[in-house]
């Protein structure tokens, strides 16, 4: 006699003739042939993509950067005449630099004309930016004047200023002779300190322009919202820009201050075309003497080794300005 097991709810188990329980078989999900597959090379077709967009900006940096760099290193190892064979002569190069009492005295005076133009382009480029910051008739207009002066290069506007500021021909020494500020005899470029001012205001006039244009960036992306309710709170205008515009506006600020050390440390132009590094070689900076090194005296190796210290300290100052605006910001 044939006895029938009975049939339980799914999902349990039943017990056959030895007892032991037998578990229904699981249904299991059958990944179709290939998806996988098909999955793993769309992964590596985009990763194929990004590569070959980014080839051309690795390629160019590679060439125009990393390249030219590692053959300065080198050629700041050797004895690199313009003509004849170079000599390896290991880190005498860097020795020479520390006491080299000319490249000392360029690199102080390029240290005293960041120290008095960086402030100057600050705080004019802060002042246009929040006096055109508000939407107000001409404000545009004002925009693309105080910005126009930056599409000039350095050498036209130089050339421009060191004709404004000649004695007797410049119609500017003219205008101050006229009201009285300076003499008919008086020439800017006879002293360090005049000559330095000079340079000092043809780069305000000329750079300032983009100074403003980032800060005004800056200003405008700060929300309404939170001026308003300050005010509303009771707070003037200074402390509504001490504690609110400020703070929100330290990033631009991190990008303006960089961008201007890093400028004029790297200052070469406006003093080889207005001083020629007079009076008695005192206005001479850090990048003019590399050039006197290298492209007159002909001494390529020590001027390349020149340039690696230099480019040294432009690292170590803006890491120093980023680092501190950064922990500024968390505090």
């Amino acid at each position: 006699m044939t006895s029938q097991l009975p049939t339980g709810a799914a999902g349990q188990g039943s017990t056959g003739a030895t007892g032991a329980t037998v578990s229904p078989p699981v249904a299991t999900r059958v990944r179709p042939p290939g998806r996988g597959r098909r999955r793993l090379t769309l992964r590596g077709r985009r990763q194929v993509v990004g590569a070959v967009l980014a080839a051309p900006a690795v390629a160019m940096i590679t060439v125009f950067f990393l390249v030219p760099l590692a053959l300065t290193f080198y050629m700041s190892l050797n004895q690199w005449s313009l003509l004849g064979v170079h000599t390896w002569i290991g880190f005498d190069n860097y020795s020479r630099a520390f006491s080299d009492a000319n490249f000392r005295d360029a690199f102080i005076f390029t240290l005293e004309y960041t120290a008095v133009v960086t402030p100057v382009l600050f705080i004019i480029g802060l002042g246009l930016a929040l006096l055109v910051r508000r939407p107000r008739r001409g404000a545009r207009f004002f925009q693309s004047v105080y910005f126009m002066p930056v599409v000039i290069g350095f050498a036209a506007s130089s050339f421009l200023w060191l004709y404004m500021g000649q004695p007797g021909l410049g119609p500017l020494f003219d205008l101050f002779r006229r009201v009285g500020l300076t003499g008919p005899d008086t020439n800017w470029f006879a002293a360090k300190g005049s000559a330095l001012l000079y340079v000092t205001a043809s780069i305000a006039w000329k750079i300032v322009g983009m100074q403003m244009l980032l800060l005004l960036a800056g200003l405008q992306s700060i929300p309404v919202e939170v001026e308003e309710a300050a005010r509303i709170d009771g707070a003037g205008r200074w402390q509504s820009f001490r504690y609110i515009t400020l703070p929100l506006l330290r990033p631009t600020l991190a990008l303006v201050l960089v961008f201007s050390v890093a400028g004029s440390l790297l200052a070469f132009d406006q003093f080889y075309i207005m001083t020629n590094g007079g009076p008695n070689n005192e206005t001479i900076t850090a990048v003019y003497q590399i050039y006197r090194v290298s492209f007159v005296q002909f001494q390529l190796g020590y001027g390349a080794a020149l340039s690696v210290l230099l480019m040294i300290v432009l690292a170590a100052v803006s890491a120093v300005q980023l680092m501190l605006l950064r922990n500024t910001d968390h505090n």
